[in-house]
């Protein structure tokens, strides 16, 4: 803790320094006492060693350069990343005996100080030389988040080790973790029933054109478009045609304006919210990979997309943000930051950037007021199915609300009941949400 507060540019006697002083001052006086000038005479040397010390420490201080990466860049909340840090010698001048440190942000714990290998004096060669080091070391960041690595403590002592000197090297260095992501059930279109508002609207305006033209694969073509029987009839593997005129997507609704504030519910608050922001994570990634343009709409402001044009929140008019096929990353990386963020209220008319048609809309519910009841029933007349995970923060008031408006409320308690609540929702089943009407 002391080294925190204190100023950088402060250094500090060792516990060799320290006992240097108290013996200096003891033999001082003793000195003085019986009048013996040879105990004065070490009594001088032992205090003024470590003042010579400090000066020394304080007015050579070690000249490098730190540069240093986290692998991977973008890591799942509870896995392990290195940070590698390359320390170059600057200086004509060899460092040894220089001790080490770093810096984390949030709740990581960086490694204890530990020593730096011998640097030699600075030449014009590669990385790699003798002039440079290579220091590592796991963090395993527990939350999601946006965290820091850096800068650099590097410390030296003088000779004697009576003194030690800490300053900040090198620039810090920002890292991504994101949400936990669980592995689903099925492929993920079972959920839907349709195949795209496009397809949909063929359907309607001609319902017996011919769906089955089909042409050769192409690399890319995602394997749910194989069309096997006229694979089997021309020898090759082919696709449906049809499928370029698609668009097939799903909705994804997560709460992000939770409503208890009290002291004695904000702790159950933000692990509902933490549990929501996985089970959005794990549903996204799943949609994403099983080929579906996904279409994020959070109820509050929007966090992933700030900016003037979206502050009202996506149920109240703000464009919702799309994660098309391959983006399940930047949906993990968008889901990292995002926190409970405080309701606009407004007389805006929903729905404007909603388009028409229905699609299928999965909802992950923490809390929800009266307009936010409002809005969801709305938008179930444009969802089919209609599917809400909700958490336990939800009052049972609110989920018969929900179901009376044909949404199927699924409960989901625990990161471990995220498979089987969607396994129901697969099933077309209510899940465990028969505990929430008990």
């Amino acid at each position: 803790m002391t080294n925190r507060t204190r100023p950088v540019w402060l250094p500090w006697l060792t516990l060799r320094g320290g006992m240097f002083l108290l013996a200096g001052s003891t033999l001082a006086v003793l000195g003085v006492v019986l009048g013996r000038r040879d105990l004065l005479f070490v009594a001088a040397l032992l205090l003024v060693l470590p003042m010579v010390a400090l000066v020394f420490v304080s007015v050579r201080p070690v000249r490098v350069e730190v540069r240093r990466a986290v692998f991977p860049s973008v890591v799942a909340a509870g896995e392990s990343a290195l940070v590698s840090l390359r320390v170059r010698n600057l200086s004509p001048r060899p460092v040894f005996g220089a001790r080490w440190r770093d810096t984390v942000s949030g709740a990581i714990r960086p490694p204890e100080r530990r020593d730096l290998p011998t640097l030699d004096r600075r030449g014009s060669g590669a990385d790699g030389g003798p002039d440079s080091a290579r220091v590592d070391y796991p963090v395993l960041p527990p939350t999601r988040g946006l965290y820091s690595s850096g800068p650099l403590q590097l410390g030296r002592r003088d000779p004697f080790g009576l003194a030690f000197h800490e300053r900040p090297v090198g620039d810090p260095h920002d890292f991504v973790v994101t949400p936990r992501v669980t592995t689903l059930p099925g492929s993920g279109l079972a959920v839907v029933s349709g195949d795209g508002a496009s397809r949909e609207a063929l359907r309607n305006i001609s319902p017996n054109a011919d769906e089955l033209i089909a042409r050769e694969y192409r690399p890319g073509d995602p394997l749910r478009r194989v069309n096997w029987r006229a694979t089997a009839r021309h020898g090759e593997l082919m696709v449906r045609q049809e499928e370029q005129r698609s668009n097939p997507e799903a909705r994804l609704v997560l709460d992000t304006t939770p409503l208890d504030a009290r002291p004695g519910a904000r702790l159950r608050g933000i692990r509902s919210f933490e549990l929501a922001i996985e089970i959005a994570a794990s549903v996204g990634v799943h949609l994403i990979g099983a080929g579906f343009r996904m279409q994020l709409v959070e109820t509050g402001p929007s966090q992933i997309a700030p900016g003037a044009e979206r502050e009202r929140g996506g149920l109240r008019g703000d464009a919702p943000v799309y994660f098309d096929v391959g983006g399940e990353r930047p949906l993990l990386e968008a889901l990292a930051t995002v926190q409970p963020i405080a309701a606009v209220h407004g007389d805006d008319p929903p729905w404007r950037s909603m388009g028409t048609g229905q699609s299928p809309t999965i909802a992950i519910l923490v809390e929800t007021d009266a307009r936010g009841l409002a809005d969801l029933r709305a938008l179930r007349e444009r969802s089919h199915p209609a599917i809400a995970f909700v958490l336990e923060t939800m009052s049972s008031g609110s989920v018969a609300t929900l179901r009376e408006a044909g949404w199927r409320c699924i409960l989901v308690n625990a990161a471990a009941d995220i498979p089987e609540a969607w396994d129901s929702a697969l099933r077309g089943g209510s899940g465990r949400d028969g505990d929430r009407d008990a």
